[in-house]
């Protein structure tokens, strides 16, 4: 068996340490002072994706989320862990085709609501439909 890789569920990503535990480069034999008060960047990896393996960036089509902030040609952060509660956004599976809608559930009623005043809300008829929630939208990356 070549390499000692084994593969499960705890995945960690493909960085053994974060950007914190790399103090500081001393290739000259000293540090400069600076060096106490210099920022790190920015991983928005480390800062925007709780589950490596179950979430996935997606760039948004329509204007159906733009009263919740969300537009034609942004890019949403999608988990599929978390858990889609009512009143989550969600991107959603219907008949075959991928939206992004707020979640409303009742007890026994799904309803796909979109944030917009031109289109209506999508009532889901669990039993006669092929419908799934792919996801749960976690952030949203907008240009200004």
């Amino acid at each position: 068996m070549q390499g000692d890789f084994l593969y499960g569920s705890s995945y960690k990503g493909s960085k053994q340490y974060s950007q914190l535990d790399v103090k500081t480069a001393n290739a000259t034999g000293f540090t400069a002072a600076a060096d106490d008060y210099m920022e790190r960047g920015i991983d928005l990896n480390e800062q925007l994706v709780r589950n490596k393996p179950a979430t996935f960036f997606m760039k948004v089509s329509g204007d159906a989320m733009t009263g919740a902030g969300i537009f034609d040609g942004d890019v949403v952060i999608v988990d599929r862990s978390v858990k889609p509660n009512s009143g989550r956004v969600i991107i959603a599976t219907l008949n075959g085709e991928m939206l992004i809608r707020r979640l409303e559930k009742n007890l026994n009623k799904i309803r796909l609501v979109p944030e917009t005043t031109r289109l209506s809300p999508i009532d889901v008829d669990v039993s006669g439909s092929d419908f799934s929630v792919w996801g749960v939208v976690t952030y949203v990356i907008h240009a200004p």
